[in-house]
């Protein structure tokens, strides 16, 4: 198994290669060179594996020569053993036909747990292999979050060896508890940064470190965001649980349409490649709040930056730019782009890379770029969107909690229910046998301010100390370290070769 930039500079690279750089050289995301072929009987063979015997089987099948299969079954053995759950990822049925899959039973409540846990692991496991040959390996982690990325990267790498970790978040614009849950960890190794800007700012920092080769070789720099394959390749596992948890409880014809909130695109972007890997889906759904650059995306074939960041009440969403997008992208390139002459895949694959370097710098030039009509009409075969705005998630949060049995969504799920509940028609057009299948991305008392007002000003009443998780409580009076940072790349850097040099 070995992995390719989508800007075309770098390939035959090696799954632990992948992981420890994160951001290919020539500033593309790695993609596999090719998919793997699932076990023919995997439908049958997989049917009634626990969530870490299947997420061992999925991630087997990415690792090459890198992990044996005992290694790669220790490794997810440990990453979820921290969820409060052992089917880490359990289903719950709203009505006959609408489930949410909740994603946020790991250490810090979000779905991102799932990939970070994991990832923690990895880059441990790696450096210290490397260091029992060689010694002298570390790793600098440098990622940015407008939430839920940071404090899950800081619980998955919080005192690990060789790891230094250092977290970007957009000053006032992360809820209370989020912060919290980031600055209030301790650990020598943890680091947070907050800048005076939105998260595309922080993103945009970290990319720009990450280009400077100099820097990035003198530090070891490494990937923590969802642009490091690692991430996605953990996610694509529960797409297969939920599948099979379906089937289960609805019968061998059951079938799922995916609703996924969305603002980087690495959630559903794992649901792609479970799709690609031959997992039935009747189709995926993506889920927008204001920041709509994807859902405008999928009604005109433009993919166009706004001017500015929508504040929201699922600031988690709250993205210009959906870096992963490029990942789909690349394929959409390959598959729709490139001329249909073109036979030899080595040289299509080329030619995708090729195209989609002048899609990405007409974005960073201009703001935008189109695909033919062709591409679009592929896109949309494969996906749907809707958008939600913040009266709407208000309200499918008070709905919900007054339904009965009551449920209490945070924003962002929210906003991935209404977008299921809109399209409810078109859904169930697919087949009786089609559910809709909500993926939940964090407790709701994350965001206590949002879910609160939702309730509240629907004219009910809500005992929030009831649904607070233990970790929680106290939380926001714990002591904290925060580095406040201009909004510059240089500043950054700086205040990383200070921190190296005081070691």
């Amino acid at each position: 198994m070995k992995y390719r930039s989508t800007r075309g500079q770098v390939s035959g690279q090696s799954f632990e290669s992948v992981v420890l750089e994160g951001l290919a050289a020539d500033g593309g995301l790695f993609i596999p060179e090719q998919l793997p072929t699932l076990p023919a009987d995997w439908q049958t063979a997989w049917a009634e594996l626990s969530f870490p015997e299947l997420a061992t089987e999925l991630i087997a099948q990415f690792v090459g020569t890198d992990l044996s299969h005992t290694e790669v079954s220790q490794l997810v053995q440990k990453s979820y053993a921290t969820f409060d759950t052992p089917e880490v990822t359990p289903m719950v049925q709203l009505d006959a036909r609408t489930h949410v899959l909740e994603l946020f039973h790991g250490p810090t409540f979000a779905f991102k747990d799932v990939a970070l846990q994991f990832l923690g692991n990895l880059f441990e496991f790696f450096l210290e292999r490397r260091n029992a040959q060689s010694g002298g390996h570390r790793l600098t982690v440098v990622g940015a979050t407008s939430g839920d990325t940071g404090s899950a990267a800081i619980y998955g790498l919080r005192g690990k060896k060789n790891v230094e970790v250092f977290i970007l978040h957009p000053r006032g614009r992360v809820s209370a508890v989020q912060e919290a849950q980031m600055t209030t960890v301790l650990d020598e190794n943890v680091h947070n940064v907050s800048i005076e800007g939105t998260f595309d700012d922080c993103q945009d920092i970290v990319k720009e470190l990450f280009s400077r080769s100099e820097f990035r070789r003198e530090h070891s720099l490494g990937a923590v965001n969802s642009i490091n394959w690692a991430r996605i390749l953990a996610q694509i596992s529960y797409y297969f649980c939920a599948f099979f948890a379906l089937r289960r409880s609805h019968g061998a014809d059951a079938l799922p349409a995916f609703v996924v909130p969305s603002g980087n695109f690495g959630d559903i972007l794992a649901g792609f490649y479970a799709q690609s890997l031959g997992l039935p889906v009747a189709k995926l759904v993506i889920a927008t709040n204001a920041n709509d650059i994807l859902d405008r995306f999928l009604r005109t074939g433009t993919y166009e930056k706004d001017a500015s960041v929508a504040a929201t009440p699922s600031p988690a969403m709250d993205i210009l730019v959906s870096s992963n997008f490029e990942r789909f992208l690349w394929y959409l390139a390959r598959d729709h782009e490139v001329p249909s002459s073109v036979v030899d895949p080595e040289e299509r694959a080329a030619r995708a890379c090729e195209i989609l370097a002048q899609w990405m710098d007409r974005l960073k030039t201009a703001g935008s770029f189109s695909v033919s009509p062709a591409a679009l009409d592929a896109a949309r075969q494969v996906f749907w969107s809707g958008r939600c705005g913040d009266a709407e998630t208000y309200s499918t949060i008070a709905a919900h909690y007054s339904h009965e049995p009551s449920y209490l969504l945070d924003p962002h799920t929210a906003v991935g229910v209404h977008v299921a509940e809109t399209l409810r028609p078109e859904i169930q057009a697919l087949g009786a046998h089609v559910h809709s299948v909500c993926l939940s991305t964090a407790h709701p008392a994350k965001f206590s301010d949002a879910v609160l007002r939702a309730v509240n000003d629907a004219g009910h009443q809500l005992d929030f100390d009831s649904i607070l998780p233990a970790p929680f409580v106290g939380l926001l009076e714990k002591p904290r370290r925060c580095f406040e940072s201009e909004n510059s790349a240089d500043a950054v850097a700086q205040h990383i070769v200070d921190v190296a040099q005081s070691k």
